[in-house]
């Protein structure tokens, strides 16, 4: 697909003090739309969305895909693999990959596979989303935008508008980051916002090429049940321990049977899954007193999962410690980290 670049802009026409300036601002970095329009026939393409750690990429690719299936947390660096979101609408199909947030500092074997995780994904897309916070841009933001190619049309995605109190504050740090990189368009958006995410999905569909659809119309990622059954363990997990547990912690499934169900159900999943810790105080921290920390981690995974998956679900959840299981390239591989 052949996209002419021109620096252009989009953003919502209501919002507090300083939205007309922010309105003006915009109209100046507008310019015209990519060359060509849509034309009858499918469209399809792959979009990375990137971004350091903790920017909102999860919530956005959820939002985007219309249900959850990358696990959030106000957690730092809880994305750690490609994740594949699919979008069908009209005759687009969007197929969005979520990266976990690039690494900068602590550069472990796990944090160069994660690194090397980013880099793949960014290398073969026809669409970059590059995810800031709106009004913020600092060295590992930079770091992340020096790694994209420029060849491959980039919107910078200005997240959490939502949060910025003053939209007059916007206007200025946009022209800044039109300096940076010849974006292909800015769009000022909450993740959290259902017309902002109607708006990003317009936008989008103008960089897909022309071609059949790779998914079936109603498959949402490209991921097995076996792989959201682990990150969802691993989402209850960071949410119910907060800062107290490692970002290092992780899970393995051991079993993943499906029976056919009983009554209403359909069928029935049978999980056994190992929380990963690197000491013994961590182990006793996801256990909880007497054991009601880790009996909650299994309750909401379970209820989660019966919703995401329309199935019965069994989980039982066991810790085990593995000491600098992180800094091991072999232990990382074994846990699925590539």
């Amino acid at each position: 697909m052949t996209t002419e670049k021109k620096t252009t802009a989009s953003a919502q026409a209501t919002g507090p003090e300083g939205q007309n300036d922010l309105e003006s601002m915009l109209k100046d970095l507008r310019g015209a739309a990519p060359a060509g329009s849509p034309v009858a026939g499918q469209r399809c393409g792959l979009i990375a969305i990137v971004g350091k750690p903790n920017v909102g990429k999860s919530t956005l690719l959820n939002a985007l895909v219309g249900q959850k299936i990358s696990i959030t947390s106000s957690k730092a660096q809880t994305t750690r693999h490609r994740i594949t979101g699919i979008h069908s609408q009209g005759a687009s199909q969007f197929v969005f990959v979520d990266t976990p947030g690039f690494q900068t500092r602590h550069q472990n074997a796990l944090n160069r596979s994660l690194n090397k995780t980013v880099l793949g994904a960014v290398g073969d897309v026809d669409l970059i989303l590059f995810v800031v916070e709106a009004g913020m841009f600092n060295q590992a933001d930079a770091k992340v935008l020096d790694l994209l190619s420029k060849d491959i049309p980039t919107l910078l995605v200005a997240n959490k508008l939502d949060q910025v109190t003053r939209r007059a504050d916007i206007a200025p740090w946009l022209q800044e980051m039109q300096q940076r990189r010849a974006f292909a368009e800015f769009v000022p958006m909450s993740a959290k916002n259902a017309k902002d995410i109607q708006r990003l999905l317009g936008i989008c569909e103008r960089f897909l090429p022309e071609q059949a659809w790779w998914y079936a119309e109603d498959e949402l990622t490209d991921r097995s049940e076996k792989f959201l059954a682990s990150e969802t363990v691993r989402e209850k997990l960071f949410r119910l321990t907060g800062d107290e547990l490692p970002y290092t912690s992780t899970v393995v499934i051991d079993k993943f049977e499906e029976e056919p169900g009983r009554g209403k159900q359909k069928r029935l999943l049978k999980i056994a899954a190992t929380i990963v810790v690197e000491r013994d105080t961590h182990k006793a921290m996801v256990i909880g007193d007497k054991g009601e920390r880790i009996k909650r981690i299994g309750t909401e995974t379970r209820v989660e999962l019966e919703r995401l998956l329309d199935a019965k679900v069994f989980i039982e959840l066991w810790v085990k410690v593995r000491s600098g299981w992180a800094d091991d390239e072999a232990r990382v591989r074994s846990f699925g980290y590539q």
